[in-house]
């Protein structure tokens, strides 16, 4: 279908002139006023608007806001004097795609059309995709139509009306928190009576305080009573993130939490009842750490009721531009930006790059695009360097493994410096990132980089 055009200028020269050049590609119509303009409007949707800043005793930023208005406005683009710069840039931050300066070169007028119709198809079969994904009640974050991702969102379903354990597996930044939300949102508790714990950021004697609450006098520094985030969570849901990294004698305690459903605060031997459904996640392979003698089977066992595989991002890459749109109207809307499409090419590069940090990382790709796009579309080059490079060096985006083929020797220990080496360069000496991007928890990368300290005599992880 040939894409309509409204022409507004009060310069009937400049009307004329500009149908001639245009109507071969668009079916043109023209008004001299604001009144003529929304006439037309009015009349019948039109795909883009081409308006002169100036109108005689019109506005064209007025033909703009009611343009905007309405139910299915257009693209619009602005025609301003050199001398009116500015107040086309505040048309533009109230909703102008583009603005072009007098006296018109056709060619940039017919190019900057040509765009304008391709960011609203962009827009359009966004829109599209979205509607085609599956969005059950409370699970609205859970965004995908790839079938790892539905299987996923099946799951949810199926096991949060339950009281069942569920335990939530995979890569550092797939989403195992809002899978967590999710079952929560589904699961009939009170939505304000779901508690979070992070079991990696705290000591293991802060933690066990942090979960079951201490009496006062239990230890130094335990100035008065302390009520857990057990009990904080009674009739709710308690989140536990990183399970994997929790120490021997809290997970006795957190089976007995389990099985029993009866804590003890540290310093008392009295039990207090719970109702606590426990959710938790871990990006570690925890049959692994049964049959290594680092994690209790038993508690193995109590947790993995219910399991949930996250799947890494580059598993779905039909997802990621989807994804993306949602990201581009968050930040466009928190930096005050207008709603942006990906250009073909940008959404091109997207899905080809294997996403190492999965979709924190790409969550984070989209902030900087919008940030740094003053164009229409999000370009490829208002994407983050290292999507264009290439990303992580080999290594550093499967966690860490290195390829070895044709190395007839090697020496671990080398091998896993560098890719912590790389993985810390990537982020630019953040840890908590580095350790999303090598799939480990800050703690174990922690715990290297002491190791690291120890062995090297300049205080660098090195080889």
């Amino acid at each position: 279908m040939t894409p309509t055009l409204l022409i507004v200028d009060d310069e009937k020269a400049t009307r004329d002139g500009l149908r001639a050049a245009l109507d071969e590609d668009f079916d043109v119509f023209t008004a001299s006023s604001h009144e003529e303009a929304m006439a037309v409007l009015k009349a019948d949707p039109v795909d883009l608007l081409l308006t002169d800043l100036r109108l005689g005793g019109d506005s064209g930023m007025e033909i703009l806001d009611d343009a905007l208005a309405l139910p299915k406005p257009p693209v619009a683009i602005m025609m301003t004097a050199y001398g009116s710069v500015d107040t086309a840039v505040e048309a533009m931050r109230r909703g102008a795609w583009h603005f072009v300066t007098k006296p018109l070169n056709l060619d940039e007028v017919e190019m900057l059309l040509r765009r304008a119709m391709r960011s609203r198809q962009l827009e359009s079969e966004n829109r599209q995709l979205r509607e085609q994904v599956p969005d059950p009640a409370g699970i609205g974050r859970l965004t995908g139509k790839s079938p790892a991702i539905l299987r996923v969102v099946d799951t949810v379903k199926q096991v949060a009306p339950t009281r069942a354990t569920v335990l939530i597996e995979g890569e550092s930044g797939t989403g195992k928190e809002v899978v967590a939300h999710a079952v929560h949102q589904l699961s009939g508790r009170p939505a304000d009576k779901m508690v979070i714990v992070h079991c990696a950021a705290l000591s293991p004697q802060l933690l066990e305080s942090e979960l079951f609450g201490h009496e006062k006098g239990a230890f130094t520094g335990a100035a008065q009573r302390r009520i857990g985030r057990f009990e904080q969570a009674d009739g709710g849901t308690l989140f536990l993130d990183e399970i994997g990294e929790i120490d021997s004698a809290t997970q006795v305690k957190l089976l007995r939490a389990l099985s029993e459903r009866t804590i003890e605060r540290v310093g008392s031997n009295t039990p207090v009842k719970v109702d606590v459904r426990v959710v938790a996640a871990t990006n570690r392979d925890l049959a692994t750490m049964v049959e290594a003698g680092d994690f209790r089977e038993d508690l193995f066992f109590r947790l993995n009721v219910v399991r949930i595989s996250m799947p890494p991002l580059r598993e779905r890459r039909e997802d990621v531009v989807l994804l993306a749109a949602g990201f581009l109207r968050e930040f466009a809307e928190e930096n005050g930006r207008p709603v942006k499409p990906l250009s073909d090419e940008a959404a091109a590069l997207l899905r080809r790059y294997d996403w190492p940090g999965n979709v924190r990382e790409l969550r984070t790709a989209i902030e900087h695009g919008v940030v740094m796009s003053n164009d229409p579309l999000i370009e490829v080059r208002h994407l983050p360097d290292f999507l264009r490079g290439g990303g992580l060096p080999t290594g550093v985006a499967d966690g860490g493994k290195m390829a070895l083929a044709g190395a007839p020797e090697f020496n671990l220990h080398a091998l896993e410096t560098r890719a912590i080496q790389a993985a810390l360069a990537h982020a630019e000496g953040n840890r908590t990132r580095a350790a999303e991007l090598l799939g480990i928890s800050r703690r174990t990368l922690q715990r290297k980089l002491k190791e690291f300290d120890e062995s090297s005599p300049g205080g660098e992880p090195t080889p």
